[in-house]
């Protein structure tokens, strides 16, 4: 399961690669389950997410202390899951409904509060099959993990039960030719509209350890990108996260470089910045972006999920990681922002997600119900070098884009870059370590959003309910 995650095209392991936990779960008791469950999370997670243990931008101590203390914690999950299912009816029938619905709930309970991280939901691995993927703009990532887990078990059924692997078989590839049928169908159905903006994209490449230590040539460079985009005469410029080394809010100088072009050309531009507030006396950083229209005032948008223990110290008082290493150097801890902003240029409305953010559903699809008809990412995956984690974030972004039937505009440090369809199919791909400077239109929609857009996790919710109600009426019986 784990190399399903990896950007190896291998995501059709997900679809039997269960079956070991599978026979663990409707065999074992509560005890045996949780300790086998909970060994499968460790080895799982690791795998997936092994990268995490590569960031450059803190010692080898400290970024494989945060890969271990990332798969201790989610692989709790896995054996929460375990145990719950050890512990209803020893029959196989109870333990099988329950299994879809129950890891549908262990997905959603994960993504709560300011460890959540649905960044690994089984949704990830099927990111290139976007005929597969169209229900979630109804069920969210949720939906893609209840039919890997349906596939898992009746691949399991089939080679466990006699007379029963021609009927299950028949059955999983009923299931999967139904879903890619309609999604297909949906697809199909998407249509381009009249209305549409021209957007830049800059990907400098540069290398964010150094990035504060030579800010007068990184200034440079970004006010050169700069009027390469401005060149191809877009209507709107997108920079990724914190593109230049500087507090664009309080430092005018740079600031006015950049907002007389804008002047002058007629082009706005949205960039990443670092901001620093003073209130109640005391002094606040936030990982912002600015919006610079012409012959207007700037508009602020500060991050409001920030990445404990690289953006904040969750627990500042018992562990203070940010000590240690230099993600925030001359910058110290970042506050989260509050509001979710929508900007509007010529008629078109937007949004912007921050790096992390754009991992979150929840977080995505409330700018979406806001109004925005395009969302833009502002990334830096320059950290994680060329491991699996930029591959994986630029699938992430496919995957909202599915979930809220927007446009999705990626601009990302040292990559991935791109634009990404409503549909799930990318328009545009930059890949890692170089640098570019492209145009793309984008067509926007009579209607944006979906229904996931509008209404969020009702299908995870309705998961829950149904374990929670089997659970309670085995516990009964048993």
């Amino acid at each position: 399961m784990g190399i399903a995650y990896q950007p190896w095209h291998l995501g059709w392991l997900a679809w039997f690669a269960l079956l070991p936990l599978l026979d663990v779960w409707f065999t074992g008791n509560a005890k045996e389950n949780f300790i086998n469950s909970y060994l499968f999370g460790l080895t799982h997670n690791i795998i997936a997410v092994y990268w995490i243990g590569f960031n450059s931008g803190a010692s080898v101590g400290v970024v494989f202390f945060s890969l271990i203390a990332a798969v201790i914690y989610l692989a709790l999950f896995w054996g929460a899951a375990g145990l719950i299912i050890g512990s209803i009816a020893n029959r196989l029938s109870p333990r099988i409904i329950l299994t879809p619905f129950l890891v549908v709930s262990m997905e959603w309970l994960r993504s709560f509060g300011p460890l959540g991280f649905p960044w690994i939901n089984l949704a990830l691995t099927q990111s290139e099959y976007i005929f597969l993927t169209q229900i979630s703009e109804i069920t969210g990532p949720y939906g893609v993990s209840f039919w890997i887990i349906s596939i898992n078990t009746l691949v399991y059924l089939g080679l466990k039960k006699e007379n029963m692997f021609k009927e299950a078989m028949v059955v999983a590839i009923v299931l999967l030719a139904g879903l890619s049928i309609a999604g297909w169908g949906r697809i199909k159905s998407i249509k381009p509209t009249n209305k549409t903006i021209r957007i830049a994209i800059v990907q400098p490449n540069v290398d964010p350890n150094s990035k504060w230590e030579q800010k007068d040539r990184i200034i440079l460079l970004m006010d050169s990108l700069h009027q390469v985009a401005v060149n191809l005469d877009p209507d709107i410029v997108l920079f990724p996260e914190t593109a230049v080394p500087a507090y664009l809010r309080l430092n005018t100088r740079v600031r006015e470089m950049f907002q007389s072009r804008v002047d002058k050309t007629g082009i706005p531009l949205l960039t990443g910045t670092i901001d620093r507030k003073i209130e109640d006396g005391k002094r606040y950083y936030y990982n912002s972006a600015m919006w610079l229209s012409p012959n207007n005032d700037y508009e602020m948008y500060s991050k409001v999920h920030l990445v404990p223990f690289a953006e904040y110290d969750l627990l500042p008082m018992l562990f203070h990681p940010l000590r240690w290493i230099n993600l925030n150097i001359d910058r110290g801890n970042f506050r989260s922002g509050n509001e979710y902003k929508v900007f509007e240029w010529d008629g078109v409305k937007f949004s912007n997600l921050i790096c992390y953010e754009s991992s979150l559903p929840k977080i995505v699809r409330r700018f979406v119900f806001k109004g925005a008809e395009i969302l833009m990412i502002e990334a830096n995956d320059g950290w994680l070098g060329d491991t699996a984690g930029p591959y994986q974030h630029f699938e992430l972004a496919r995957l909202r884009a599915i979930e809220n039937r927007v446009f999705v505009l990626r601009s990302a440090n040292s990559g991935i870059s791109g634009v990404i369809r409503p549909d799930g199919t990318i328009q545009k791909k930059v890949s890692v370590g170089k640098q570019a400077v492209f145009i793309e239109k984008i067509s926007i929609g009579d209607i944006t959003g979906s229904f996931y857009s509008r209404y969020g996790n009702v299908f995870a919710t309705f998961c829950f309910v149904i374990s929670f109600a089997l659970i309670m009426l085995s516990w009964k019986k048993k």
